[in-house]
């Protein structure tokens, strides 16, 4: 399977049209027909269901689509960090990141480094664990921020300083919004959105088998959507502390959970792992950094 091919497809997979993806490609429609075929035929699996105007992927086409931009995505990053190689005044650094205040100190380490070295990248990318975990181990990221315990029979970590507290995220107009703190019994009978990790991890750690009884009607893994969610009056939000732009302007408010529930962040990284000149410093830069603050 030629890497050319991948790119083709993918193309495909993107117009959902093989004329435009042909004329995207620079290559002749009955060309890039005849390449799709070879590819079904190398496969043994069908990979488009045709139409009169248009084409969608069948199952197995969704699953290399999958691979395909994985794997793309690392001959890319391959390329560039051999570049980085020949000049290590330059470099880009991709790291998978749990949502937190906590990240304000890997954002400190980057602008001391972007400050040494102006031509430094970063790429940051959110999601939960499961999620930079596996395109971690995959090699498509160098570094993630997690909250959960690392594994540490697969990853060598560095512990962030402070946790992050959780608390409810409500409109200001909610009865709710009248206490100082929020007790698991408050929570009954409410529409709740949260975090599939966090229902899973933390939750029970403060209300115990009490989660199994709470009404969590929607979830997400990206805290701004949850909270236009919350704006919106579909429910109440878990989440942590100082993500949310809470006030009267915003019309949201945040009450922290009682007893006090907090989640530690931890930054890391493949055992073993062999870096770019530009992620060993920022590794470096955040041990030092982290130490201090510690």
């Amino acid at each position: 399977m030629e890497f050319r091919m991948l790119r083709y497809f993918l193309e495909i997979a993107r117009e959902g049209n093989m004329t435009r993806a042909a004329e995207t490609l620079h290559v002749s429609q009955p060309t890039l027909s005849k390449q799709m075929k070879d590819l079904e035929e190398e496969l043994g699996k069908k990979l488009f269901r045709r139409g009169s105007s248009s084409v969608s992927l069948t199952s197995e086409g969704m699953l290399l689509r999958k691979r395909a931009e994985d794997i793309l995505d690392m001959m890319e990053k391959t390329a560039r960090e051999f570049e980085a190689l020949d000049d290590d005044s330059t470099g880009e650094i991709y790291i998978g990141c749990a949502e937190s205040y906590q990240i304000r100190y890997l954002a400190e380490c980057i602008k001391k480094l972007k400050e040494r070295y102006p031509l430094l990248k970063y790429h940051l990318t959110s999601g939960n664990t499961e999620q930079v975990t596996e395109k971690l181990d995959k090699g498509l990221f160098d570094l993630a921020v997690i909250v959960e315990p690392p594994d540490l029979s697969r990853y060598n970590y560095l512990e962030m300083p402070g946790a992050d507290k959780w608390g409810l995220l409500m409109k200001c107009d909610s009865p709710l919004a009248e206490k100082e703190h929020i007790l698991a019994e408050d929570l009954f009978g409410l529409d709740l959105i949260c975090s599939m990790q966090s229902l899973r991890v933390d939750i029970p750690r403060w209300c115990g088998e009490i989660a199994d009884t709470l009404n969590v009607s929607g979830s997400t893994n990206l805290f701004y959507n949850g909270s236009v969610f919350v704006r919106e009056g579909l429910g109440y939000m878990l989440t942590f502390e100082n993500l949310a732009d809470a006030n009267e302007k915003s019309g949201l408010c945040f009450r922290p959970l009682y007893p006090t529930l907090e989640t530690k962040m931890y930054v890391i990284w493949k055992k073993y792992q062999i870096f770019t000149p530009m992620t060993e410093r920022l590794l470096d830069a955040l041990k030092s950094g982290l130490k201090k603050e510690i």
